[in-house]
């Protein structure tokens, strides 16, 4: 079960830029700020920069999709055509994330909070 696109991460080349930009688009200030990432919370979403999104595969933003099993939805999209291009990876806190990219190119993020 999905509940809904509710994470946004764009990939960025200078990331004090980037946070300066968001920040003046949100009006809030990172709840994260690490050299690796930087988020964002507003209005319900979370929006991050990713400095690294470039050199994993990522052309522009990618929506992640709230999923209770990511594994059992990652398996379905591969399963109907999708290929991962970032198999399941804990990146703290419990919270997985991967990626597929669709027939069109499209990239589609999966994100399971523990």
């Amino acid at each position: 079960m999905t509940a809904g696109l509710q994470t946004i991460i764009y990939p960025v080349k200078d990331l004090d830029r980037a946070k300066a930009l968001f920040s003046a688009l949100l009006e809030v200030e990172p709840y994260a700020d690490a050299p690796y990432y930087v988020g964002f919370k507003a209005a319900g979403q979370d929006v991050g920069l990713d400095p690294n999104g470039h050199a994993k595969g990522m052309t522009g933003p990618v929506p992640y999709w709230h999923v209770d099993d990511i594994r059992a939805r990652l398996a379905a999209l591969v399963a109907v055509g999708a290929e991962v291009l970032q198999d399941v990876q804990d990146v703290g806190g419990g919270r997985l994330i991967a990626s597929a990219k669709d027939a069109d190119g499209n990239l589609i993020g999966l994100l399971q909070d523990a």
